[in-house]
């Protein structure tokens, strides 16, 4: 499982050592107006979230840094993704099945539900590959090439013979 997020997550690092910070930062592709570092950041907060969590056994992905100057400088967000993989790399095979308390505000208040370490961690890698599929989005609306043709799918996706 390990081993599959962080070959994902080195797609996003793939990504950021190919654009440029201006890249990065642009923000003006519509409806929603968010930049690749917008995205990168998001997703590397929720995997924060669960790893700021784990020596108390409880998970408050509502309380995400939210850091909005790594959405601004290429270099910044490779330096939160090496973080993250570190941390990553830290989990042990035994430790998924321990169970954690993650806690969530779905917009009517805090929610809490009983998890696996190892289902939170398939929930932020498949919330991963949701936004890499935006990014795949803005990088398409900018011009820019995507790292590798699987960036943003999910491996159960079928392709598409063209």
């Amino acid at each position: 499982m390990v081993e599959a997020i962080e070959k994902n997550l080195h797609r996003g690092i793939t990504l950021l050592n190919s654009i440029s910070d201006k890249q990065y930062a642009n923000n003006s592709v519509a409806p929603y107006y968010s930049s690749i570092g917008c995205h990168m950041r998001h997703v590397l907060d929720v995997f924060s979230c669960i790893f700021d969590g784990l020596e108390t056994k409880s998970i408050f992905l509502n309380k995400r840094r939210r850091n909005q100057v790594v959405e601004l400088q290429t270099n910044l967000g490779l330096q939160y993704f090496d973080k993250i993989v570190n941390q990553l790399k830290q989990i042990k095979e035994e430790n998924l099945q321990d169970t954690i308390e993650v806690n969530d505000d779905l917009g009517l208040g805090l929610e809490s539900a009983t998890y696996t370490l190892g289902a939170i961690l398939m929930q932020a890698h498949s919330h991963a590959i949701h936004h890499f599929a935006s990014i795949g989005y803005i990088i398409y609306q900018l011009g820019i090439e995507l790292p590798d043709e699987d960036f943003g799918f999910n491996p159960t996706t079928p392709k598409l013979k063209v």
